[in-house]
């Protein structure tokens, strides 16, 4: 199970409580409505991978509205005026992230 393997622990929320988990039912929607449901999986490593790929968009690319839309895990890109405008693809084009490349 992944939760063993990654020494996480789950909590048991009450039953109909549905704030107690708000946050993570809305990152879950968003990884289902971004993600998951746009694509095809050949088996466990393929949905390992776009996770993956997806939390590493999810956190160093992708602005959040909580945030005032700022990402989470600022890059050195981040901020720049002057340069080339860059797209670094994710999962074959379906995550895309635009930022200036360093003059």
């Amino acid at each position: 199970m992944i939760l063993n393997q990654s020494d996480t622990k789950p909590i048991v929320l009450p039953p109909r409580s549905p704030n107690l988990n708000a946050f993570i039912e809305r990152f879950f929607l968003s990884l289902k409505s971004e993600c998951l449901d746009r694509m095809t999986f050949f088996g466990e490593n393929s949905l390992r991978n776009t996770i993956k790929e997806y939390l590493t968009h999810y956190h160093e690319e992708r602005n959040h509205q909580g945030l005032n839309h700022q990402i989470i895990e600022l890059g050195e890109e981040v901020g720049q005026s002057a340069g080339e405008i860059e797209c670094r693809e994710r999962l074959g084009g379906l995550l895309n992230y635009y930022y200036r490349e360093a003059a």
